[in-house]
C-alpha cells in the first residue's frame, strides 16, 4: 500500500469573526483543501454542509466535509489549521459504518499511541489534537481508494461587537462542490439579522425562538465570503445551560467605550522575538505601529533583547523627538534564526513599560515566565494569525498589560491603546454562584463576558468596574426564567482555559481535567474516534454515550487481565536479564569464523541456564588497548564509583589508555561546499543565505550545525540546532533527533528539556522514557534518571520493542555504579541488579517509526553478529531485532579478541503510512562500559534507500 501524507489549507478557519465587515470575494483560485504529493491526484471536496447558531454575541460553527479519493491507492490524511483568537474547537465526528461517530476525549499523548497502533492494524481511527496556540491536527485513517470520507468539526466562540450590532463572518473559499448546503439560526433575536451575502441568495425567515436562513445548491462555487449582523442588546444580558449534571451561566455586560489614560513608560524594554517562526509574522505591520507609537512618545529609552533559543545582549537606545531610525534599522537587519524560549529574560526594574512582539508559540527551554512588580506592565504585540494568543493574552493580564493585534489599516490603534486603557473588573462577587471567570477582568470590543457554575435557581451577580479613579458596580440577577444559552458552559470552559495559560506547565493535570470534562482538546487532551467497542476496552477509553453500558461490563472483566500482564511482564524481564548475566558469565573460545546466515527473521536467543539465585558478577578480564580507525570525536567520560547495592568490577590490572574515534559520516547534500569553504567568521552568513532553500529540511540545520562546531562556533551551532523545535510543531522524531544532537554537542542541560517534551508527546513508546533517562544522567541527575529508566523495565511494552528491559538495564546498573553519591534503589527488583562491565558496546537508534534498521558488527575473524546472527562463536552478543522503529539495537562484548572490529548500519526498509525522508541514525560506541575508565562517542548520519549500508567505524583491539 501506498500512503500520503495530506494537508488542509483550512480556509474555513480565516474565521467566523473578523475585523472587517465587509465581505470579500476570493480573487484566487482556492487550493485543494488537501493536498497531496505531486505524483498524486488531489482529494476532491465532493459536499460541504455548514450548520452556524448564533447565540447573543456567541456563534458555533459546524462544517461536515465528504472528501473523495480518486485515486488507486490508500491515503492517510493529515490536515493542519489554526483557529483564530477565543475559537474552540468542541466536537469532532467521523463517519464508521455510514454513521458518524462522536468523537471523545483521551489524554493527549495517549490518543496518539493509540491512533498509530492501530492504524497498523489497518483499522479507522481518527484523531484531532492541538499542536501549539490555536493550531490542530486532524489524522484521519484510512481513505480508501475511490471511495468517500465523512469529516466534522464543530467550533465556537465571541462575535465582534460593532456599534449596535454583532458580526459574523463566514469565508468561503472552497471552490466548486457538487453539494452544497448552508443553515444559519439566530436564537433568540427581535429582529431578522442583516445580510451581507455577496451573491449569495440568502434569506432569514422567522421560526420559533429567532430567525434560520437556508442554501442549498448543487455544483456550486464556494468562493465568496458571506456576512451577517444580529442586533447586540445595550443592556446586559443573562443565560443558563444545564451541562453535565449542572448549572451554569453566561453574563453579557456592555461597557461603552471609555479612554483612560494610562502613564508613559520613561524606559520600555522590547522583547523581540527573532526566532525562526518569527519570519512568519507581519514585519512591515510591527515596524508600522511601532512608529507611530514612538513619534507620539517623543523622547523615551528602549531596551531591546533579542528573544530565540537564548537571548542576545540588551542593546539600549535613545530616542529624541520621535526619532527612532537607529532602533528601526537594528530591528530590520534582524536575521531570524533559531527556537523561541520567550521565557528566557530578566526584568529590570528600571523598565515601566514590555513590549514583547511575538507570536507566542514558546518551544524551547525550561525557564519559567517572568513575574512583573507592580508598576511595571507587559503588553503583547501580535501580528501572526497562528499565534498563540490565549497564552500571550495569559501572560499580558497576569502582568497588568493585554494583548494588542496590529492593524494594517490603522497603525495608530497600537498606540491607542498602550497609551490608554479601558475599563477593568475591580472586583467580582456572587451569591448562590462559584467559580466565577471573567477572562482576565478586561472589557474586550466593548462587550464584558462573565461565568460560572450556579449553586442556586436563583442567584446574584455583582461586579465593580474600575476605570481611573471612578468605579460602579453593576448588579445581575441569574434567574431561572434566563433564556437558555447553548454555549453558557463551553464559554466558562474556554475562560478558565485561557487563564492558565500564563504558566500551562503549573497546570497541566487542570488542563487535562478540563479537556475530558468538557469533551474539547487542549494541549494536554485530544480528541479520537475508534472503530469498534472493543478497541475502546482494549484501550481504556470511555466510548461515546452509545455504547457506555456494554463498555463498561466488558471493561470489567478485562481489568483482572491487566494486573496479572503487568506482573507476568516483569517475570519475563528477570528471565532475559538471568539469560543477560549468563551470558556474561559464560567463558568463549576462539574459533574460526562461521558463515552468516541469510535469515531475514531474528533468530531466537540461545539457551543458556539461568543462574539461580542470580551470582556475583566475575571479575573483569585484563584491559587491552582498544583503538577504532576514524577522526578523533570528543567523547564523555564517566567517573565510576562503585555502589555496595550492585555487583561490580572487581580490581582489574592498571587501565591502558584507550584511543576513540568514529569514522566521520560526511554528507552529500548540495549546500555543504559553500558552508566547508567558509571561514569560521563567515560560515554562518552563508548558513542564513541558504536557510531560505532548506528551510523544511531538517539534514540542512543538522550539517550546517556540525559545520560550526568544526570551526568553533559553539553558540552558533547550538541556535541552528534549536530551529528543529521550530520545524513541525510537536513532532516527536524531529525532536528526538534534536537532543541526541544536543547531547552530542556537549549542552545536556538544554537537551534534557526536550526529551521531557518527547516523553509527553510519546509516554507510549519505552524510547522516551530511556532517552530522558539518559539525558538526566549525563547533566548529573542520577536518582531522576535511574527512576526514568526504570520505567522502562516495569511497564508492559508493544512487541514492537523486544527485550529493550534488558539493554535499560544494563544503562541503568551502569550509571548506579558510576554514581559517586548513595542512591534510593529500592524499586528495582533486586534480581536486577547486576552491573555487567563490557570490553566493547555499540548501540543503534534511529528516529522513524515503523522502520527498519539494523546493526552489523564484523569481528576479527569475519564472524558478523547480526539480527539473523546473535551470538557469535567468540561470545559477541547482538540484541533483538527491531523491525518497528527507534531501537535500540546492542552489540555487546565482555572480553573483545583482539583484531580489528568493522561496524555497520544497513536500512532493510519501512512501512510507514505517510512519506518519508532520510531516516537519521545515531551510533553510539562505548569501551570499558560499565567501568570508570568508561569512554562513549556518537555519530550521527542518515540513510534513505532500502537495502543502503553505509560503514561507520573500525575497532582496532591490541592483544
Amino acid at each position: 500500500m501506498i500512503n500520503r501524507f495530506l494537508t488542509l489549507a483550512l480556509l474555513l478557519a480565516a474565521s467566523p469573526v473578523t475585523h472587517a465587515l465587509t465581505p470579500r470575494i476570493i480573487d484566487r483560485p482556492p487550493p485543494p483543501l488537501i493536498q497531496t504529493v505531486a505524483d498524486a491526484r488531489p482529494i476532491e471536496l465532493q459536499a460541504l454542509s455548514i450548520s452556524a447558531e448564533i447565540s447573543g454575541g456567541m456563534a458555533q460553527t459546524t462544517v461536515r466535509m465528504e472528501f473523495y479519493n480518486p485515486n488507486p491507492r490508500q491515503l492517510e490524511g493529515n490536515l493542519q489549521f489554526p483557529l483564530p483568537d477565543g475559537q474552540q474547537v468542541n466536537a469532532f465526528a467521523l463517519d464508521i459504518d455510514g454513521k458518524m461517530r462522536p468523537a471523545v476525549p483521551v489524554e493527549k499523548a495517549r490518543g496518539r499511541a493509540v491512533f498509530e497502533e492501530i492504524e497498523r492494524r489497518g483499522v479507522d481511527p481518527a484523531l484531532l489534537e492541538v499542536t501549539q496556540g490555536n493550531n490542530f491536527k486532524l489524522r484521519v485513517y484510512p481513505i480508501m481508494p475511490r471511495q468517500t470520507r465523512t469529516v466534522e468539526l464543530s467550533y465556537a466562540g465571541p462575535l465582534i461587537r460593532s456599534g449596535a450590532h454583532w458580526a459574523y463572518q463566514l469565508p468561503l473559499a472552497f471552490g466548486e462542490v457538487r453539494k452544497f448546503d448552508l443553515a444559519i439560526r439566530v436564537n433568540d433575536a427581535a429582529q431578522a439579522p442583516l445580510v451581507s451575502s455577496n451573491g449569495h441568495d440568502l434569506r432569514f425567515e422567522r421560526t420559533a425562538g429567532g430567525y434560520e436562513a437556508r442554501l442549498q445548491r448543487q455544483n456550486y462555487k464556494a468562493e465568496q465570503e458571506i456576512g451577517i449582523r444580529t442586533g447586540a442588546a445595550a443592556e446586559a444580558r443573562v443565560y443558563r445551560e444545564t451541562r453535565l449534571g449542572q448549572s451554569w451561566f453566561l453574563a453579557e455586560i456592555p461597557v461603552a467605550p471609555t479612554q483612560i489614560a494610562r502613564p508613559r513608560p520613561r524606559v520600555i524594554g522590547l522583547l523581540w522575538d527573532s526566532s525562526g517562526s518569527g519570519e512568519q509574522r507581519n514585519i512591515h505591520q510591527e515596524l508600522a505601529g511601532l512608529d507611530h507609537y514612538f513619534r507620539t512618545l517623543g523622547s523615551v529609552q528602549v531596551r531591546l533583547t533579542r528573544l530565540r533559543d537564548r537571548p542576545e545582549a540588551q542593546q539600549v537606545f535613545e530616542i529624541r523627538g520621535g526619532d527612532w531610525s537607529a532602533l528601526r534599522r537594528a530591528l530590520e537587519s534582524t536575521r531570524y534564526d533559531g527556537a523561541s524560549a520567550l521565557n528566557d529574560w530578566k526584568p529590570e526594574s528600571a523598565v515601566d513599560q514590555y513590549l514583547l512582539v511575538s507570536d507566542g508559540l514558546s518551544n524551547y527551554g525550561s525557564a519559567r515566565a517572568p513575574v512583573l512588580a507592580a508598576h511595571q506592565s507587559l503588553f503583547a504585540l501580535v501580528s501572526s494569525i497562528s499565534s498563540d494568543v490565549n497564552r500571550l493574552a495569559a501572560l499580558a493580564e497576569r502582568n497588568h498589560g493585554q494583548v494588542v493585534r496590529f492593524d494594517h489599516g490603522a497603525p495608530g490603534g497600537l498606540t491607542g491603546q498602550l497609551l490608554s486603557a479601558q475599563p477593568r473588573i475591580d472586583q467580582v462577587s456572587a451569591t448562590g454562584a462559584t467559580d466565577i471567570e471573567a477572562g482576565g477582568g478586561r472589557v474586550e470590543n466593548g462587550m464584558l463576558r462573565i461565568a460560572g457554575r450556579l449553586l442556586d435557581p436563583d442567584a446574584t451577580l455583582s461586579v465593580t468596574l474600575a476605570g481611573g479613579a471612578k468605579k460602579e458596580t453593576v448588579k445581575l440577577q441569574l434567574g431561572a426564567d434566563s433564556p437558555q444559552h447553548p454555549l453558557a458552559a463551553s464559554t466558562w470552559a474556554l475562560l478558565r482555559l485561557r487563564a492558565l495559560e500564563a504558566d500551562p506547565e503549573l497546570h497541566r493535570s487542570e488542563i487535562a481535567r478540563i479537556g475530558r470534562r468538557f469533551g474539547i482538546p487542549t494541549r494536554e487532551t485530544s480528541l479520537i474516534v475508534l472503530e469498534t467497542i472493543e478497541d475502546y476496552v482494549r484501550y481504556e477509553i470511555e466510548p461515546p454515550q452509545d455504547y457506555l453500558d456494554t463498555w463498561r461490563k466488558l471493561n470489567e472483566q478485562r481489568g483482572g487481565e491487566r494486573k496479572a500482564a503487568r506482573v507476568k511482564h516483569l517475570d519475563q524481564v528477570v528471565r532475559n536479564f538471568e539469560n543477560r548475566t549468563a551470558w556474561w558469565n559464560t567463558s568463549y573460545a576462539r574459533a574460526p569464523s562461521k558463515p552468516v546466515p541469510q535469515l531475514r527473521e531474528a533468530l531466537p536467543a540461545p539457551a543458556m541456564a539461568s543462574p539461580a539465585p542470580m551470582p556475583e558478577a566475575q571479575p573483569a578480564p585484563v584491559a587491552r588497548r582498544i583503538e577504532i580507525v576514524g577522526s578523533s570525536i570528543s567523547g564523555n567520560h564517566l567517573a565510576a564509583a562503585p555502589m555496595a547495592q550492585f555487583s561490580k568490577e572487581k580490581s582489574a590490572a592498571s587501565p591502558a589508555t584507550i584511543g576513540i574515534g568514529l569514522k566521520k559520516w560526511v554528507p552529500n547534500a548540495p549546500y555543504i561546499q559553500r558552508l566547508r569553504d567558509a571561514d569560521a567568521a563567515s560560515v554562518y552568513a552563508i548558513y542564513l543565505d541558504q536557510k531560505p532553500d532548506y528551510a523544511n529540511s531538517s539534514a540542512f540545520y543538522l550539517d550546517a550545525a556540525d559545520i560550526l562546531l568544526e570551526k568553533g562556533q559553539r553558540d552558533l551551532a547550538l541556535r541552528v540546532l534549536s530551529n528543529l523545535a521550530e520545524m513541525d510543531l510537536e513532532n516527536r522524531a524531529v525532536l528526538r533527533i534534536l537532543g541526541y544532537r544536543l547531547l552530542q554537542a556537549g549542552a545536556p542541560q538544554l537537551a534534557v528539556p526536550v526529551f521531557r517534551k518527547v516523553l509527553r508527546l510519546a509516554g507510549e513508546e519505552p524510547q522516551s522514557y530511556r532517552d530522558l533517562g539518559l539525558a538526566l544522567a549525563a547533566t548529573g541527575q542520577t536518582q531522576e534518571a535511574i527512576d526514568t529508566l526504570y520505567e522502562v523495565v516495569e511497564r508492559p511494552w508493544n512487541g514492537r520493542f523486544p527485550d529493550i528491559e534488558t539493554i535499560v538495564l544494563a544503562e541503568i546498573n551502569a550509571i548506579a555504579a558510576a554514581s559517586p553519591k548513595a542512591l534510593d534503589l529500592r524499586r528495582i527488583d533486586p534480581r536486577l541488579r547486576a552491573n555487567l562491565p563490557l570490553d566493547l558496546r555499540v548501540v543503534l537508534t534511529w528516529d522513524a517509526d515503523n522502520s527498519d534498521m539494523d546493526l552489523w558488527v564484523t569481528d576479527p575473524h569475519g564472524e558478523k553478529s547480526s539480527y539473523a546472527h546473535r551470538l557469535s562463536s567468540a561470545g559477541a552478543r547482538m540484541s533483538n531485532d527491531f523491525t518497528g522503529g527507534y531501537g535500540p539495537e546492542e552489540f555487546s562484548v565482555r572480553r573483545a579478541t583482539p583484531g580489528k572490529y568493522r561496524i555497520e548500519a544497513n536500512y532493510y526498509g519501512n512501512r510507514q503510512q505517510v512519506v518519508a525522508g532520510a531516516t537519521t541514525l545515531q551510533v553510539k560506541l562505548f569501551t570499558a562500559f560499565g567501568t570508570p575508565r568508561q569512554k562513549e562517542q556518537a555519530i550521527t548520519l542518515r540513510l534513505k534507500d532500502r537495502s543502503e549500508t553505509v560503514f561507520v567505524g573500525e575497532f582496532d583491539v591490541k592483544p
